[in-house]
């Protein structure tokens, strides 16, 4: 007979004796058993303590009282910043200068023939301090009529609103085409407004979105014009040549960066796009 010390039981890949074997589900029921009494004593103590109270202090928000800025709490003006700021990127690019600046600058790099430069976030970076160097008048006006006022207690939050929200509408209705305007007022089933004021910034936002997009689109096709000329000039010189191999891109890049050096390009874009707005 084979004694029991010389017994092998396979335990993960190895042979363990028998009485190691023992000793590993002693072991495993002392610690369920020790599991089970960290549990109970848990649920004594649980038990027989009382049950924690939390009070949450009532939060109120009146626009109409003259004193509403005294009484919005703390995290109810948490709240109300991160919504707003979750629509500031929205105003900003729909809202603003921001649309058509930042199209005109991508036509003219591709219309330059570069890809990558100036890179995107010299575009975006550049357009976003030309919407605040164009939209500072409107800010000014903004802060004046609306908030200053609402600060100082002098009007209420209705009327902070709709003095805030004015400036912005007549710098969006003097850049709207009135056909863009017309269409959305259609598709929201609106009557037919009376004056400017009566328009719902909603329908709005939308039109003046479009009106900048096709000025945009108008600037980058002008754009494109002297430097599709210089692009054929070239293409006709080198087929001329009977250098057919060679890229007509690669010779006319030089002299597009030339010329658009020369007639300091820069300044003249940027004036005539802020001017645009004036």
């Amino acid at each position: 007979m084979i004694p029991a010390s010389a017994m092998r039981l396979p335990v993960t890949g190895r042979e363990l004796p028998a009485e190691a074997e023992v000793a590993r589900k002693r072991g495993f029921r002392a610690l369920s058993v020790f599991s089970l009494v960290v549990f109970a004593i848990t649920l004594g103590v649980a038990a027989t303590c009382p049950a924690a109270e939390v009070n949450l202090p009532g939060l109120r928000f009146h626009l109409d009282d003259y004193d509403a800025p005294q009484q919005i709490s703390g995290a109810l003006q948490i709240i109300f910043l991160l919504t707003v700021l979750t629509l500031v990127p929205g105003i900003l690019v729909l809202a603003t200068s921001f649309t058509r600046l930042a199209v005109v600058l991508s036509f003219l790099r591709h219309a330059l023939g570069v890809q990558q430069s100036p890179p995107n976030q010299v575009i975006i970076g550049l357009a976003l301090f030309l919407t605040f160097f164009i939209m500072q008048p409107v800010a000014q006006q903004i802060y004046d009529e609306a908030l200053a006022p609402y600060q100082k207690h002098e009007i209420s939050g209705d009327e902070f609103l709709k003095r805030g929200v004015k400036p912005l509408k007549d710098f969006m209705l003097k850049h709207t085409r009135t056909k863009d305007l017309a269409l959305f007022v259609a598709l929201a089933n609106d009557e037919k407004p009376k004056n400017a004021e009566a328009l719902s910034i909603v329908s709005i936002i939308p039109a003046f979105a479009i009106s900048e997009l096709k000025t945009a689109f108008q600037i980058g096709f002008v754009l494109y014009i002297p430097f599709i000329i210089l692009d054929m000039v070239i293409s006709s010189i080198l087929l001329s040549m009977g250098m057919m191999m060679l890229p007509p891109a690669m010779i006319s890049l030089p002299f597009k960066l030339m010329l658009f050096v020369l007639v300091d390009g820069w300044n003249l874009l940027i004036h005539s796009l802020v001017k645009s707005f004036q």
